[in-house]
Parts: structure tokens; C-alpha cells; sequence
């Protein structure tokens, strides 16, 4: 039997009246449907089987609950209870409870029972439910934080509403200073609420239903361009209806750059068979014409006016030539002798004969080289064109004047030369073409330089890198293989 103190926190201390079979029936349903937080506020102290003439005592978890012949017998040794359950549904005796029983204690039918432990059973289910429904929300978190795109989520009028964690590590602030910012604020360089794109893919996206993207480009404070596209996907509900809108931002700088290698490998093969046909359909021509010039120019009768056009015709055709020539070099193997280079004494004999130009420029050179240098593997007469053709584009940035940086240096695979100006930068729209054959902001030359200065450190097994800021300056970089101590081993052997 319960005691006082057992019974003191419950809400409803319970008698249940009915026969073996519907008490044992209704004792199952009752602990099998019932959920803790139900049990804390429901007590069962007794039961009364009318008509049985053994009366076995229920069980509860150990504890024991005593049962009694009828249940006014119950009623006396149990003043505490306050609520009685008929089980066994007989019309005869639910009429006597109801005429019995002081309006102090609740009776609950059968079925009325029935119903409460089914809403028992409901608030079971909820419980379930809502934990089911935080591990699924944990898991798409833990699936879109670890997705490498930054991933915004938005409301109809393209204001943030949600977004994934590298999104934040990549703005660098907290996250409640994202949320309510118009996307393109985030996405783009933007920061007066207008988009810079030609056409808005979130206003295309809303008003076509569809997904949509557009490419955008940032400059990094080290002056690196990198390239990303942004996707807008509406999210619908069952009825049709836009409920929100999704917004993805890819990192596509390494793929734009492999295309644009790839592009630049077919022009070349284009401008190298081109080359073939020019050097035997051009330049036997030229050269013809170039005799013929030669032959009048020499002929005592000639006025000046006419000489003066032929000199004119000499010194295009002698143009067109150097053109001919330099598509020719450009287009052919380089075939070069790779031996042991110094690169520091290249370097220091190359801005000897540059630092006239760049005194008549009023650009100031500055020299750095590190005395712990590798030599390197490469042929000097090549390396010293590129560094020529480096300064060159240098002080053609620099025509007002300005500081011109020559360095060496070397980093854990490369031997490395730069050279670094403060001249206009290059604008973004043209960055990625300056390595183009025949791309060339200048009204004379064949646009040739950067290409073949690519070219040339390609071969040899070297990259080149570009850095640049508008209004601050541009800088690149080659890196060169360093002469390998194996080598003289391998010889020695």
C-alpha cells in the first residue's frame, strides 16, 4: 500500500474498480501507453474486484498494491483517493457509482479512460517525433556546414535569413552580423545594396522560376584575382509556391585558369601552323618587295618625295619582318642549351645595361639579391630576355616615373626572380589575357613579350606568377628550377 509520502506529490490518486480480466487488461495498456512525465502525476493505491473471492494484489514496478472485495471497502481504507476508474463497463454499476460516490471523487468510465491513455499515447508520439526531427535538423546542419560552397539561404527579397558555417569563417565576423543583409553583399564586392553583375540571378531566378547564376571576380588585398559563379535556386512549397531561395558561391579561380590555359595551348597550335604558311606565302613576297625598294631608292633619277615614300615602304617591310620573325621564334621549341645559370650575376649584368632606360624614365631601380642563391637550370640567354622583357612592361607602366624592384630569393622547390613597379596596375578585365599571344595595350609591338616569357620558363620546367593592384602596381614572378646537388652525383658515379 502507498504510503502518505508517496502520494502526497501526485495529482490524481487513483482506486480502479473491475473484475480480473478487465483490471490485468486496463494495469497493461495503462503502463504500456504511459510516458514518465504522465507517471509523475498519477498515482494507483487500490483496486476492488467486486464478486471475487481471491483477491490477488497488483504489482507496480516492485511496489505492491493492495486490492479489496468491492470498492466501498476500498473507498474506506483509501480516504486519499480522488479519482475512480470503472474497467469493466457494466451499465449496472457505473449507475451505482455515480449515486455512490461523493462529488469529491472524479469517475471515469471505461472508454473515457480509453480515450485519456490514447492521448497519453499521442503525447508519446510528439516526444518521438520531435526527437526524430532534431536529429534529422543536426545532420543537414552537419551536411551543409561541411559542404565546401558557401551557402546562404534567403527570403523573398533576397535578404539573408540563414547560412552555412564557411560562410561565416570566410566573412570573418559573427554571424548575427550577416543575417539581414542583401546577398550581394555578401556574394560580391558590393556594398551599397546594388549587385554588380549585368544581370541580377536572384531577380532572374524569382521572376522565371528557374535557377540562375552569374560570374564574379574579386581582387584579394595580395592583388590575386579569383573567380567565382553564383547559383540561385527557388525552393517551392507542395501548392507551387516560392517559400525560399537558396544561394551558392563556387570557387572556380583553378578551373578558369585551366581553360584559359587550354585556350591559349589551341591558339597556339592555330598560330603555329599559320606560321608555316606565312614564312613561305609572306616573306618570299616581302622580301621582293623589299629588293625592288632597295634597287629605286639607288636609281639617281628618283625625286625626293618618291624616295621618301620608298623609305617609308623599307621600314614596314622591315617591321613586318620582325613580326614575321618573332611569330616564328614564338611558335618554334626554343631548342636552347639548359646549363648552369647564376642567376644573380645574370641579373646584376642585365640592369646594368637597363638602368639608363630607366634613369631617362625617372624610374628608380633597386636591386635585392640573396647571396645564398642556387644556380639554376636554364639557358642565360633566354632567361636574360625575359628579365629584359619584364622591365620593359615595367617602365611602360611607369611613364611618369616611379621605384622599380628587381629581387632574388629562393622558396622550398624554386629559385625565385620578380620584378615588382609602382606604375597603374593592370585593370581586372584584361588580367587574364596579358598572357595572350598578340594581347597588347600598345600601339606598337606584336603583343609577344609576356607570352613568350611563359613560354620560355615553361620549358625549362617554371612557372609564372602574376600579382597586381590598380593605382599601386603590378608584380611577377618566375620561378626557376634550382641546379639539383644529385646531378653531380649521378656524374660522379
Amino acid at each position: 500500500m502507498l504510503g502518505a509520502s508517496c502520494i502526497n506529490d501526485k495529482r490524481y490518486v487513483i482506486g480502479v474498480i473491475g473484475d480480473i480480466p478487465a483490471l490485468l487488461t486496463f494495469w497493461q495498456m495503462f503502463k504500456d501507453q504511459s510516458n514518465d512525465e504522465a507517471l509523475k502525476e498519477i498515482g494507483v493505491v487500490a483496486a476492488a474486484l467486486p464478486g471475487e473471492s481471491v483477491l490477488p494484489e497488483a504489482d507496480d514496478s516492485g511496489r505492491h498494491i493492495p486490492t479489496y472485495a468491492g470498492y466501498k471497502t476500498m473507498l474506506e481504507h483509501h480516504p486519499e483517493i480522488n479519482m475512480i476508474i470503472e474497467a469493466t463497463g457494466r451499465p449496472s454499476l457505473i449507475y451505482e457509482l455515480r449515486n455512490y460516490l461523493p462529488p469529491s471523487i472524479t469517475l471515469v468510465e471505461r472508454s473515457a479512460a480509453s480515450f485519456f491513455i490514447n492521448l497519453l499515447t499521442s503525447d508519446k508520439v510528439w516526444v518521438a517525433c520531435k526527437i526524430d526531427l532534431l536529429h534529422t535538423q543536426n545532420m543537414l546542419k552537419t551536411i551543409v556546414d561541411q559542404i565546401d560552397q558557401e551557402i546562404l539561404f534567403l527570403d523573398h527579397d533576397g535578404k539573408v535569413i540563414g547560412m552555412n558555417k564557411v560562410v561565416v569563417d570566410k566573412q570573418g565576423v559573427p554571424k548575427r552580423e550577416i543575417l539581414g543583409r542583401f546577398y550581394c553583399e555578401v556574394f560580391t564586392d558590393s556594398s551599397n545594396g546594388e549587385c554588380e553583375f549585368s544581370q541580377d540571378p536572384f531577380q532572374q531566378a524569382m521572376s522565371t522560376r528557374a535557377p540562375a547564376e552569374a560570374l564574379t571576380s574579386h581582387v584579394g588585398e595580395d592583388g590575386r584575382v579569383r573567380y567565382f559563379r553564383v547559383y540561385i535556386t527557388p525552393i517551392f512549397d507542395e501548392d507551387g509556391t516560392v517559400n525560399h531561395v537558396v544561394a551558392s558561391r563556387r570557387d572556380i579561380t583553378l578551373r578558369t585558369s585551366m581553360e584559359n590555359r587550354l585556350q591559349q595551348a589551341e591558339k597556339l597550335a592555330s598560330i603555329g601552323e599559320l606560321s608555316t604558311y606565312m614564312a613561305h606565302e609572306i616573306r618570299n613576297p616581302l622580301f621582293s618587295i623589299s629588293g625592288f625598294a632597295n634597287s629605286l631608292m639607288r636609281y639617281e633619277g628618283m625625286d625626293d618625295k618618291a624616295r621618301e615614300k620608298l623609305s617609308i615602304i623599307l621600314d614596314e617591310s622591315k617591321r613586318l619582318d620582325e613580326i614575321l620573325k618573332s611569330l616564328l621564334n614564338f611558335t618554334r621549341p626554343t631548342g636552347a642549351e639548359v646549363k648552369e645559370v647564376d642567376l644573380n650575376e645574370l641579373v646584376e649584368t642585365t640592369m646594368n645595361v637597363m638602368r639608363l632606360p630607366c634613369s631617362n624614365q625617372k624610374v628608380v631601380a633597386h636591386v635585392d639579391l640573396d647571396p645564398t642563391m642556387a644556380r639554376v637550370q636554364a639557358n642565360p640567354d633566354l632567361i636574360k630576355q625575359c628579365l629584359i622583357n619584364l622591365v620593359k612592361n615595367a617602365l611602360e607602366a611607369m611613364l611618369d616615373g616611379g621605384k622599380l624592384f628587381v629581387t632574388t630569393c629562393m622558396n622550398q622547390d624554386h629559385a625565385v626572380l620578380s620584378v615588382e613597379d609602382t606604375g597603374e596596375g593592370i585593370p581586372l578585365e584584361i588580367r587574364d589575357k596579358i598572357f595572350s599571344p598578340f594581347f597588347s595595350t600598345r600601339d606598337k609591338g606584336a603583343g609577344l613579350g609576356l607570352a613568350q616569357t611563359r613560354k620560355i620558363i615553361a620549358e625549362i620546367g617554371g612557372q609564372v606568377d602574376l600579382v597586381s593592384v590598380e593605382k599601386i602596381g603590378t608584380k611577377l614572378t618566375l620561378f626557376l628550377p634550382p641546379l639539383l646537388a644529385v646531378a653531380e652525383d649521378a656524374e660522379s658515379e
